[in-house]
């Protein structure tokens, strides 16, 4: 029996319902019908690799006692509900069932039986914010069964299933290859995610060099810095989940599956040596900053220093003739002012020219 099937069944119950009290509301009910719709994004069954008939999931259990196909659900933020009755159907751990209800886990494969747990974070850049925007996909991998669960910032994986319906004779390797390609879209999206922070980091480069240094500049430097710490705490789990995904020793995934995983294992370890080739940028770039910020301020206390010498020859002389000695034969000469008066302006310009040559002012 089809989802939409099912939904219409429970529409007419509703309305058989409503005709026999009219007293009785349902709102609540066509909530929850759409809500069940919205978590459940899809669900199919597919034989030989070809999409043989859709699924519902109080119809899992018996889909499953058949040896020639899979099933492939995908759920969108699912209510512990659904999540209860998917883990009835497929014989879930209660631990790996909590971890996908709460979300917010960190990337991590874990073995509960004959199944597999898998986390893996998203990542995608915010182009009003200019942020990442950071979600979670996690995976339920069996025999013949792969449920994928989107929380948060997540694009769907519409696009991922269609390709792979697309090509029947690799999604016929059962759902170790629907992981793969739903492991390869979330890992190619980090992709686009270092180009808009390497184009970042050009722009604060460029304001590093030819602005002034500023508060700012040092703040958007450490801003990225925080981005790029999330995003290396979100790749590199990934390099070890691939390691464990190519052992000989998990069964769930064929052999001729296992190669696939090489290509996600290889774009993890470029993405990572991305993240730390901008990590070491940043930080080149923000001791740059504070270097230019530190000669700055050498600039400036260089010209309070030669204004304080050049201020500091009349306010010599001045303190000198301020004193109240009785004997003092120059006050008494006819040239001893206006001798005083040049001799004090003439050591003032001879310091300005000298501080102005070595480059203090």
């Amino acid at each position: 029996m089809s989802g939409t099937r099912i939904i219409g069944e429970l529409l007419l119950l509703r309305d058989s319902l409503t005709t026999h009290d009219s007293r009785l509301t349902y709102p609540t009910f066509s909530t929850f019908v759409i809500r069940t719709c919205h978590m459940i994004v899809n669900s199919g069954v597919y034989t030989e690799g070809r999409r043989s008939a859709n699924l519902a999931i109080n119809e899992a259990c018996d889909v499953l006692k058949k040896t020639d196909c899979f099933v492939w659900i995908g759920l969108h933020e699912p209510e512990e509900k659904l999540l209860q009755e998917i883990q009835q159907q497929f014989k879930l751990h209660d631990l790996a069932i909590e971890d996908a209800h709460r979300a917010h886990q960190r990337p991590k494969i874990e073995a509960y039986g004959d199944s597999i747990f898998i986390v893996l974070r998203t990542a995608q850049m915010n182009n009003e914010t200019k942020q990442i925007d950071f979600g979670e996909t996690h995976f339920f991998l069996g025999k013949n069964f792969i449920i994928t669960v989107r929380h948060g910032s997540s694009l769907a994986y519409t696009d991922v299933r269609s390709r792979c319906e697309s090509t029947p004779r690799l999604l016929r390797k059962g759902p170790g290859f629907a992981l793969y390609a739903v492991m390869d879209s979330i890992v190619d999206q980090y992709f686009p995610v270092i180009e808009a922070l390497d184009a970042e980091l050009e722009k604060v480069e460029q304001r590093v060099f030819d602005d002034k240094p500023s508060r700012y500049t040092t703040e958007h430097i450490y801003q990225l810095k925080r981005q790029l710490l999330e995003v290396k705490r979100s790749v590199s789990p990934l390099i070890d989940i691939c390691n464990k995904l190519m052992r000989f020793d998990i069964t769930l995934i064929s052999e001729d599956t296992r190669l696939y995983f090489r290509d996600v294992y290889d774009h993890a370890l470029r993405i990572n040596e991305m993240v730390d080739n901008t990590r070491e940028l940043l930080t080149t770039a923000l001791e740059a900053n504070f270097s230019l910020i530190s000669i700055s301020h050498n600039e400036v206390s260089k010209r309070f220093a030669g204004w304080a010498a050049i201020i500091a020859v009349p306010t010599m002389v001045a303190g000198i003739y301020g004193m109240n000695f009785n004997f003092m034969p120059e006050l008494k000469w006819q040239y001893g002012y206006p001798v005083v008066l040049t001799a004090t302006i003439g050591l003032c310009v001879l310091l300005y020219i000298l501080f102005k040559r070595s480059g203090w002012l």
